[in-house]
């Protein structure tokens, strides 16, 4: 499997780290060994002293399909999830200052928190689907769904232009405002409409 993550595409964290709102999608790609173990902590690592978390809603894909249609998008998932983006703020900052890609502060081991999944059909409207992120108990982060620059089903169908999808491909489809530094012993819990789907210590 792949992840395929989808940057800048709620308006106001664009607005939060100052960057410029993109004429298409902004994909990147993590590695499947960046997927943290279920159950496991997370651990900061030693290459970074500021590290984000930015949640996020997930899609997992269930069938083959390349060049997919908008409008056949819907076709190509039954599941919906949330789960965190951790990136390396401060590595990312300086490979971005030099037009270098972002691998190395999206993609190390465990960069990638990946929640229960939900039957897309508990949902009476995908791009109506609020989501939020605590730390030690706070609300950090919330978003919804609707606030997207483009759509689940948008998204689906520009990445698939580019990259074939396969079954259990999972995309992560942009983070809200609110992003901000983990520090060890935080402890973080992801929610779809106030049902629990992840949680994660941080060491």
């Amino acid at each position: 499997m792949k992840i395929i993550c989808i940057g800048r595409n709620y308006a106001d964290h664009i607005s939060e780290l100052n960057n410029e709102r993109p004429e298409d999608p902004v994909i990147f790609i993590k590695p499947d060994s960046a997927v943290l173990p279920k159950e496991q902590d997370f651990y900061i690592p030693e290459f970074s002293d500021d590290v984000h978390y930015e949640v996020e809603v997930l899609v997992k894909i269930k069938r083959v399909g390349k060049h997919i249609k908008k409008e056949f998008a819907a076709t190509y998932y039954d599941e919906v999830g949330l789960g965190i983006d951790f990136t390396a703020r401060d590595l990312q900052s300086k490979l971005k200052s030099k037009g270098l890609p972002w691998e190395k502060a999206k993609g190390f081991d465990g960069a990638a928190v990946i929640g229960e999944w939900l039957p897309k059909t508990s949902f009476k409207d995908l791009n109506d689907i609020n989501f939020n992120l605590e730390k030690n108990g706070e609300v950090v982060q919330s978003g919804n769904t609707a606030q997207m620059l483009w759509k689940i089903d948008e998204i689906i169908s520009y990445v698939s232009t580019f990259f074939m999808l396969k079954k259990g491909d999972v995309i992560f489809t942009g983070t809200p405002a609110g992003v901000g530094k983990v520090s060890p012993n935080d402890y973080l819990s992801g929610s779809i409409e106030n049902k629990e789907l992840f949680k994660v210590k941080i060491k």
